[in-house]
């Protein structure tokens, strides 16, 4: 089987690939088979409602690290128009594992950043897994200050298993880049718009969402640790990863719950991965719905409802 593919797609693929090969041979030799096209089609419905309607934590997390999920710059292609990319921190070099540029979304001028992952060997040694060293959240806030300065909203797209935790980027600064970032996008004066789109890991993933409104995909997650991080630690065995991400509650449905995101975005049937053109779309309503919001605040009124969005996290219970 396809290693594109998830463990649990496996009976739906090999599903959907007998109707494929069965309409082809129907097409090449001018048979009719529509009433088995129908059956197969019918069971595929559900037996692909059975799959994706019951997801366990661990198959989000599955879903969120998909082979075939659209990443950032597919993202790019499909909602923005004039894409300008922007290289560079003006300190070391340019982060590949962060792209970030000038766009324009329906017209109106944007600043869109995000992590970027790699679809083989070599696009992921280049783009460090999406992993980014310090530079590259010093190239995003060097972007974000200039849409400050010309009145242009941010859009971040993140994705990300976490900031890159080798020697190198600790000795240039990898923890205060991140807690900077936080600090300037906290008190940024202009409107933020946080899309969460596959993993959002860490203070990797947090270095580029503050925001006024953190949109959040149905089958991303967004947590302090991996799920395999968090077995290593707790139970000393990362094969108990799926028990970590269950409670974890790094599902998009909790952390809306927990106020943590302002809404949960729907993915078509099966995952984004399954149709990206829809997906884009969807994404695309919700952008043009939250700037037209987000452009009527004052932008005073907008800095202090961002500062007590986050001031408000991090409730908790005493037990016993």
């Amino acid at each position: 089987m396809d290693t594109a593919w998830l463990e649990f797609e496996r009976p739906l693929v090999e599903l959907e690939r007998k109707i494929e090969d069965l309409r082809a041979f129907a097409d090449k030799e001018n048979l009719e088979f529509s009433e088995e096209l129908h059956k197969l089609e019918s069971k595929a419905d559900r037996l692909r409602n059975e799959i994706y309607s019951g997801l366990t934590p661990w198959q989000r997390v599955q879903l969120a690290r998909h082979p075939r999920r659209p990443y950032f710059l597919d993202y790019v292609g499909m909602l923005f128009d004039d894409f300008l990319e922007l290289h560079g921190d003006r300190s070391f070099r340019d982060d590949a594992a962060i792209v970030s540029g000038l766009a324009r979304f329906e017209g109106r001028p944007v600043v869109v950043m995000g992590h970027q992952k790699g679809r083989n060997t070599k696009e992921n040694l280049k783009r460090n897994f999406g992993m980014p060293h310090p530079e590259g959240y010093r190239k995003a806030l060097r972007l974000m200050r200039m849409a400050e300065k010309f009145g242009a909203p941010v859009l971040a797209f993140v994705d990300t298993p976490g900031a890159y935790p080798g020697v190198g980027a600790e000795e240039r600064g990898q923890s205060e880049a991140i807690a900077r970032n936080l600090l300037e996008m906290a008190r940024l004066r202009t409107p933020i718009l946080v899309l969460i789109v596959g993993e959002g890991g860490s203070g990797g993933a947090l270095a580029i969402a503050i925001g006024d409104r953190v949109l959040m995909l149905e089958n991303s997650v967004y947590s302090v640790i991996s799920p395999e991080g968090c077995a290593a630690i707790l139970w000393k065995d990362r094969a108990m990863a799926a028990d970590a991400a269950t409670a974890l509650k790094i599902g998009a449905q909790d952390l809306y719950a927990l106020g943590v995101v302002d809404r949960v975005v729907p993915e078509p049937m099966g995952g984004a991965h399954r149709d990206p053109k829809r997906m884009a779309e969807t994404l695309r309503a919700e952008i043009r719905e939250h700037l037209a919001v987000l452009g009527r605040f004052p932008i005073d009124e907008l800095l202090q409802e961002r500062l007590e969005k986050y001031l408000k996290m991090g409730r908790y219970e005493t037990v016993g």
